[in-house]
């Protein structure tokens, strides 16, 4: 441990024999990842706190390389520090001990290192520790991680093209394009101290008659301002001397094709979101919805009377706003996501920036390389989500939820599409994020590790040029607006599942499959399903027997992303695996099913990347038991690494003629069965779905909408006060959720599945405080939500937060053994002034050269303490103030215990030696975080001969 962060503040009277010590909570100013902001910003992302009885950390753990805990008491962290900086992005870094979740760490102002606040908490085992962000590890273990070896070295490649779409989305249109600015009066959005900046780029069509529909982009989380120096940072508003980085600017190739073929376009800026949006719980999806619906709301106005627009929205033509699009990257797909959600269902209006009424209706949504942190997507707003291959930011694909997410949650009516792109990264979506062509500083976010990639290193024929990645993005996004908004059925070829490619994006391989529009849901697996030749397995659980894919192992599957919790009810696969072709899988839900009326039977199927695809036969078998095998279909792996997230479902269908010519009753079958027609093999079954050409029409559903919120209470001196978590259910009709009860300082939680309703009880979840006079550490309880059936979800995280409102005991440091023969020990004790209820890291000390005399040696100290203390062995001798670079001494006082010794065991020999002294420096801060030295202890050991 160093003795950078430990927090304390030490009175001035003190003596060498005798020191008393007021110690006073403080928090530190933590270094940002940019230059210092105009306002104060804290974090408030910490390990969930400790109950008084919480365990101690195991004190023989040793933290892995890189890894340090600094500080004492309350001002107590996690750090871990990176060789090279981490690049800004939109995943959340997170600090995880196995399988739990420690909580979302603050970087430092360079991004080499990241601090996490403990507030008391058991880590647990010290050699678990590990670093994610969007499902990839940065620490070096991870980051060096061993390829795994059921990958083959080299990607796939698929033997043949797909055929063309008949309809190419990317072929520009017949207008001509003007564009423009504008720039309004800054906004203030809840929980944010610096004003949101109101400007956007518009491009728009010229001459197109009529009103016209209006397509909203939304950049991600970036790198806010920069100066001539080419230094990047993260502050808002930007400091003097900078500029703000125009990510707004960077799909304007996107915009100039939509506008070609008639779109009204607006990209707007969302800098002030990206510089304040780490103290936002939802990492600032509410706050970017606010933006988004703050433009809509503008141009609505603009629509009705232009004579106060903005001079670029006065050379468009009106918009139409029954006819919106929202197009979002990274994090601003998880805000136009939520625009969506918002637009059909009024949010809390405490937490919203927008409190107008909604004059526009959204048909649809573009969701580029997004985060889904609340895992809650709109289940009656079309979607197309596009997954980039070699996404080196969200790299787990969490966007995939965005359709899975949907499923059986309401009408199922809306089409929700995922768009695997092999090869993108995910900032060349964005030409401002894009070396080359950015204004501002820009790389590539795909690492580079150790070795070249055989999918993703440039230069890879799987990976894909920026120009070849920008014209595919906006031929797909092109394709979404026309599906969507136009309602144009000829490209959803393009989108769902049926293997069409659009000639404009040019070579690059694009797969899809999706849920939703005219599919009638068949077999979905989950707890209730019987499986023989397989089984059923869980998407999100730490069990590897439990688990679909080894959860510490290097195969990352989109469909698998996780979510808060290490272990997640309601979401399975079927798994199978075989050794010998011809060994079947059986699947029989609890009830028969019905896909009559389909035409297809459409199947999502993950193999493991860059195989030869085996060959899978499906059978259907009624509850008459009359069997039928509807074909065969082929399924290759994609192109893959141990850096990639490729293990994800592709679409196969076979025709249900053959069941209706064998009489098969298609309105009641009971079993679905594929065989292997491989010699051996993998493979995991997402769901199947009867299908049939088409979309369907599209119209919200009335559904309950629930948001948690988080209230904050003092402790108190005495008695048993109970609380209640806040949570507002609101909208209409009734639906059913599941709720997740954290349990503070463990990494375990309780659920239920409830009903809700508007005005209902069902999801009270009671909290009792017992009030004391002993110092602790604040307590949260956290709650989180996710939609199950009928009902959706705005706000998903809140909980309670206990706040000490005790001061910290004082503490007496007083010599019980400061002169003693070699082979006995020196000791100095620590008294509190009363019991805590958390450990107290009351007092450390530094290790000081000795002045005069001859000082302690590594030598003259037990070996196993000095290997436990420092992790350095006794040889080759020397000073104990040189053992490490600054070496100290931690001291805790347990929770419920007034005292403690800090030991120091010498051991005899043979030499004949003078008297040998060890210096030792009381080391504590102040509240402003400085350091403050404190009283010197000195102990002497005398020659034992």
């Amino acid at each position: 441990m160093t003795r950078r962060t430990t927090l304390f503040r030490v009175s001035r009277t003190v003596t060498a024999a005798l020191a008393v010590l007021t110690l006073t909570v403080g928090w530190p100013e933590l270094a940002r990842a940019s230059p210092q902001p105009a306002h104060t910003q804290r974090s408030t992302e910490s390990i969930p706190s400790a109950a008084p009885s919480a365990p101690r950390e195991d004190p023989d753990g040793r933290l892995p390389a890189g890894w340090r805990i600094t500080g004492t008491g309350a001002g107590k962290q996690l750090v871990w520090a990176s060789p090279d900086p981490v690049p800004m992005g939109d995943a959340r870094v997170e600090f995880y001990a196995g399988d739990r979740l420690l909580g979302r760490p603050v970087a430092t102002r360079d991004r080499r290192a990241f601090r996490l606040r403990l507030d008391g908490a058991r880590i647990g085992r010290l050699t678990s520790l590990k670093v994610l962000a969007g499902g990839r590890r940065l620490d070096a273990s991870g980051a060096r991680r061993a390829p795994d070896a059921r990958r083959a070295t080299g990607a796939a490649q698929p033997a043949t093209p797909l055929p063309a779409n008949p309809v190419d989305p990317g072929v520009p249109g017949k207008y001509r394009t003007v564009s423009g600015e504008y720039a309004l009066k800054s906004v203030r959005l809840p929980g944010f101290a610096a004003p949101v900046e109101m400007r956007a780029g518009v491009v728009s069509p010229v001459g197109a008659p009529g009103r016209r529909p209006l397509a909203l982009f939304l950049h991600g989380r970036h790198y806010t301002c920069f100066n001539s120096e080419g230094e990047q940072g993260i502050s808002w508003p930007c400091e003097a001397g900078t500029q703000p980085v125009p990510s707004h600017r960077g799909y304007l190739r996107d915009q100039k094709l939509l506008a070609s073929q008639g779109y009204v376009t607006v990209s707007i800026s969302a800098n002030g979101i990206n510089g304040q949006d780490d103290v936002a719980d939802d990492g600032g999806a509410q706050a970017r919805s606010s933006l988004v619906r703050l433009h809509l709301a503008r141009w609505a106005d603009w629509a009705r009377d232009r004579a106060g627009a903005p001079s670029a929205v006065r050379a468009a033509p009106p918009a139409d706003m029954s006819e919106v699009l929202l197009v979002g990257h990274s994090r601003g797909g998880e805000g136009v996501n939520r625009a969506a959600l918002d637009s059909l269902y009024r949010p809390p209006a405490a937490q919203d920036g927008y409190r107008g009424p909604v004059r526009w209706r959204i048909r649809g949504t573009v969701l580029i390389g997004p985060t889904i942190f609340g895992q809650n997507p709109v289940p009656d707003v079309p979607s197309m989500t596009i997954l980039p291959g070699c996404d080196g930011d969200v790299s787990d694909l969490q966007g995939q939820l965005y359709a899975d997410g949907t499923r059986g949650i309401s009408r199922g009516a809306a089409l929700h599409s995922a768009v695997y792109m092999v090869g993108a990264n995910h900032n060349f979506f964005n030409s401002e994020w894009t070396p080359g062509q950015a204004t501002a500083p820009a790389d590539d976010d795909f690492w580079a590790g150790d070795t070249p990639d055989p999918v993703c290193t440039p230069g890879k024929k799987t990976r894909l040029t920026a120009t070849r990645q920008q014209a595919a993005g906006a031929t797909y996004i092109a394709a979404a607006a026309r599906l969507f908004v136009a309602g144009d059925d000829r490209v959803r070829p393009l989108l769902d599942g049926s293997d069409r490619r659009a000639p404009s994006a040019g070579p690059v391989r694009v797969l899809t499959h999706a849920v939703g529009g005219k599919r009638t849901p068949a077999f979905l697996p989950d707890s209730s399903v019987a499986v023989s030749g397989g089984r059923v397995c869980a998407q999100v659980d730490p069990d590897p027997g439990r688990a679909c894919l080894p959860p510490e192992g290097t195969a990352v599957s989109p469909h698998f992303a996780m979510w808060d919790t290490p272990r997640e009810p309601g979401r399975h696969a079927v798994a199978m695996r075989w050794s010998k072709p011809g060994t079947a899988v059986k699947i029989r839900p609890a009830r028969p099913v019905s896909v009559a009326g389909s035409e297809s039977l459409a199947l999502r199927v993950i193999v493991p990347p860059n195989t030869d695809g085996p060959r899978l036969d499906v059978a259907l078998t009624d509850t008459g038991g009359r069997r039928v095998t509807l074909g065969g279909a082929r399924i290759d792996g994609l192109p893959g690494s141990d850096r990639t997230a490729s293990y994800w479902g592709r679409e196969i269908r076979v025709p249900l003629s053959a069941a209706v010519r064998s009489k098969v009753d298609l309105k009641r079958v009971k079993t679905l069965e594929l065989t292997p027609r491989s010699t051996s093999g993998q493979a995991w079954l997402i769901d199947a779905w009867g299908w049939r050409p088409g979309t369907a029409p599209v119209r919200a559903a009335s559904l309950p909408r629930v948001d948690i919120g988080r209230l904050t209470v003092e402790e108190g001196d005495s008695g048993i006060r109970s609380y209640r978590i806040p949570v507002r259910v609101s909208g209409h009709g009734s639906g059913r959720v599941r709720l997740f009860v954290a349990e503070p300082g463990t990494d375990g939680a309780t659920y239920r599945t409830v009903t809700v309703r508007p005005g209902s009880h069902e999801l009270d979840v009671p909290v009792d405080v017992r009030g004391n006079t002993r110092f602790g550490y604040d307590i949260t309880h956290n709650v989180f939500v996710k939609a199950v059936r009928g009902a959706v979800v705005g706000s998903h995280l809140g909980g309670l937060t206990v706040k000490n409102d005790d001061p910290m005991p004082t503490v007496e440091v007083k010599p019980v053994a400061d002169h003693v023969t070699e082979g006995q020990s020196l000791r100095w004790r620590i008294t509190l002034s009363e019991a805590a209820d958390v450990d107290m890291d009351s007092v450390g000390f530094d290790i000081l050269p000795v002045g005069q005399g001859t000082e302690l040696s590594t030598l003259d100290v037990d070996g196993a303490w000095l290997q436990d203390t420092f992790g350095e062995p006794p040889n080759p001798a020397r000073p104990l103030s040189k053992v490490v670079e600054t070496p100290y001494l931690p001291v805790s006082v347990p929770a419920g215990e007034v005292s403690t010794e800090v030991t120091v065991p010498t051991v005899a020999d043979k030499l004949k030696e003078p008297e040998e002294s060890l210096r030792l420096r009381m080391i504590t801060y102040d509240d402003s975080w400085e350091p403050q030295e404190g009283p010197v202890f000195t102990g002497t050991v005398r020659d034992a001969s």
